[in-house]
């Protein structure tokens, strides 16, 4: 009896052990230039007369109809970030960062700032 509770207790907790790891990401940024052909949901922001997507923290630029993965254009303010950011203090400010790129908070909005 005992040795089926213990083998048990330790399945079930091999189980919720795999479950968490599961659900641990490694979020990066990909490598600029990285040309993918569709993205889901982007969010359009124009910056001097040129079109700049944004999706799930990733920002492209579109190319006879493919997106290109460019680096996030410092100064650039969106209304929202992927609610996986983390707030971070650097230099006694506090930013978010959600892929490798920092922002600041600016009213209701995000701004993208080098650090």
């Amino acid at each position: 009896m005992k040795k089926l509770v213990v083998l048990m207790v330790i399945f079930f907790s091999t189980a919720v052990l795999t479950s968490v790891e599961a659900q641990k990401k490694i979020r990066v940024y990909p490598v600029i230039g990285t040309v993918v052909t569709k993205i889901s949901k982007p969010k359009i922001i124009i910056r001097n007369t040129a079109k700049i997507y944004f999706a799930d923290g990733i920002w492209y630029k579109q190319q006879k109809g493919r997106y290109i993965v460019i680096s996030a254009p410092t100064g650039v303010t969106v209304s929202k970030l992927p609610v996986r950011r983390k707030a971070v203090v650097i230099n006694g400010r506090k930013l978010f960062k959600y892929r490798g790129v920092y922002y600041k908070k600016s009213g209701r909005n995000f701004v993208v700032v080098n650090v």
